[in-house]
């Protein structure tokens, strides 16, 4: 299948928003592995996220198929609503990194292992809700895998300087999640289209060139706003020097 300016639009799209969700989530899966000694920090986050990627694609290809299902469109929808609520009213203090514990041993396994099983999980859980509006914006299996995994590379590839970039400007990632909250309200709007409590839909290029507008503005706001000082705690600022030491992590 050859690609459309729409699809390439999308994929773009999926990158810089998964990008902006992935940043802070990136940190937290590095304090998990600081419970580890350091010469087995960078291995079991690695191997952690190579197993999460494999994970990631399965997630996204069911995704796409569960999204037909017409609860699933309400349910989805609904969790992404109340994503974007928490995240404006302050209470998505559960992903706020924490100080590192020390490894211990899961269901028997070492822990190394057991560590590296929860940056998979932890990564996974995390991506819930980049899957959900990727599968919402485009049900194109390549599409939505394509523009997810090139996220995450390219939040890898550039970890030291995306954290620096969401840390100084909020409001990219308030941007994200105005995003979050719009695909929820389409979603809910399928739903409700599908069991015929509305008679409208709204249009791929409508939601598109929306979202497209909501990124050009909140990138505008945060350089109109400025850049804002923040300073790292020492788990912080362990977790971004092993997030961006090794460029392969």
């Amino acid at each position: 299948m050859i690609p459309s300016g729409s699809d390439a639009l999308t994929v773009g799209l999926l990158v810089a928003l998964e990008a902006m969700l992935s940043a802070d989530n990136a940190l937290v899966m590095a304090v998990i592995v600081l419970g580890l000694p350091r010469d087995l920090q960078k291995k079991a986050l690695r191997q952690g996220l190579v197993g999460a990627f494999a994970f990631r694609i399965v997630a996204t290809l069911l995704a796409v198929s569960l999204i037909r299902v017409v609860w699933v469109k309400l349910v989805g929808g609904l969790y992404l609503l109340y994503l974007a609520y928490a995240h404006f009213s302050g209470r998505q203090d559960a992903n706020a990194p924490r100080g590192p514990k020390k490894a211990t041993s899961l269901l028997g396994m070492s822990p190394y292992w057991s560590t590296v099983v929860r940056v998979e999980a932890v990564n996974l859980m995390f991506s819930i809700d980049s899957i959900l509006v990727a599968v919402a914006v485009s049900r194109v299996p390549w599409v939505v895998v394509t523009g997810g995994i090139l996220g995450i590379v390219a939040m890898r590839v550039i970890a030291a300087q995306l954290l620096k970039l969401v840390e100084r400007y909020p409001p990219l990632v308030d941007g994200a999640f105005i995003i979050i909250a719009w695909v929820g309200l389409e979603l809910a709007i399928e739903y409700l289209g599908s069991v015929g409590y509305v008679h409208f839909e709204v249009p791929k290029s409508v939601s598109l060139a929306l979202i497209v507008t909501i990124f050009v503005a909140a990138y505008i706001y945060a350089r109109v706003k400025g850049p804002v000082q923040h300073a790292l705690d020492p788990t912080e600022e362990q977790a971004t020097e092993l997030l961006t030491d090794d460029p392969q992590v």
